[in-house]
């Protein structure tokens, strides 16, 4: 496993777990991973990880080191490599951010090994971000307030994850990933403050502002295919896919449910 201790990849370690498998797991610093005791534990980056052994791999795409990997999974004669990828890819609006999972998945495909990519919309963790404010003063600061998504929670990918790798017959599938329901900015704040108890209040960056602040993030092209995005998602309908529950035999969190759990990072 690659990604181990990130949103996804920490529940999908602990499901495989719980599933009976062997789950070794890369990190640069295998001393602050935070694993459970059965992972084992390689301090490697992607691009040398190791695979000797292992049956099948989750990939975390990371920029300069995907070719490593695969050069390794081909050399460990993997059975499956299951690619998490982006909704991106399949829109035009995404830009340079679609091109950048595409060219992840082109990679991946071109190994000549069994692949499964998953395609997430947008991640209901991506909201922790209005968490300072918030406990600050109550407000939400963010663009495109009538832009509509339909996020998911991440213990869904990684349930998800779990079945591509643990079932037959996924080799060569593309799934595209959302919550149970088409949500706007608006009715995400209101949802959150619900869940709070609180009283928040949206302010609506424009473009402009809100570009200024992700600069400091994320290089110019991709700020400005993330911007074009959300901005053409506005006064739509997100669609919501089917294959959380199609997989899983279980209905995706709400995010409402979401909010309930992640309430602490808030208060």
């Amino acid at each position: 496993m690659t990604g181990a201790t990130g949103n996804v990849g920490r529940h999908l370690v602990d499901l495989l777990l719980q599933a009976g498998e062997q789950v070794r797991a890369t990190s640069r610093d295998p001393e602050r991973a935070d694993l459970p005791g059965e992972v084992e534990v390689i301090r490697t980056d992607l691009s040398r990880a190791a695979l000797q052994g292992a049956d099948s791999a989750f990939l975390f795409p990371a920029a300069g080191q995907v070719r490593g990997f695969l050069d390794e999974a081909a050399k460990a004669r993997l059975r499956h490599v299951v690619l998490l990828s982006a909704q991106a890819v399949t829109m035009k609006e995404a830009g340079a951010l679609g091109k950048v999972h595409a060219e992840y998945e082109r990679a991946v495909a071109g190994s000549g090994l069994p692949w499964t990519f998953l395609r997430p919309g947008a991640f209901m963790a991506n909201d922790l971000r209005w968490a300072p404010n918030v406990k600050n003063d109550g407000v939400v600061r963010t663009p495109f307030a009538e832009a509509a998504t339909a996020p998911i929670d991440e213990r869904d990918i990684a349930a998800v994850a779990a079945r591509t790798l643990l079932d037959d017959g996924h080799a060569g599938q593309a799934y595209e990933l959302t919550g149970p329901a088409s949500l706007t900015t608006v009715e995400r704040v209101q949802i959150l403050g619900e869940v709070l108890g609180r009283d928040l209040r949206l302010e609506e960056l424009s473009p402009e502002q809100a570009r200024e602040q992700l600069l400091t993030q994320a290089p110019a092209a991709l700020v400005d295919s993330r911007l074009a995005l959300f901005a053409s998602f506005v006064g739509k309908t997100a669609d919501v896919s089917p294959v959380v529950r199609e997989l899983t035999g279980s209905a995706p969190h709400t995010y409402a449910d979401w909010a309930g759990r992640n309430a602490a990072a808030f208060h």
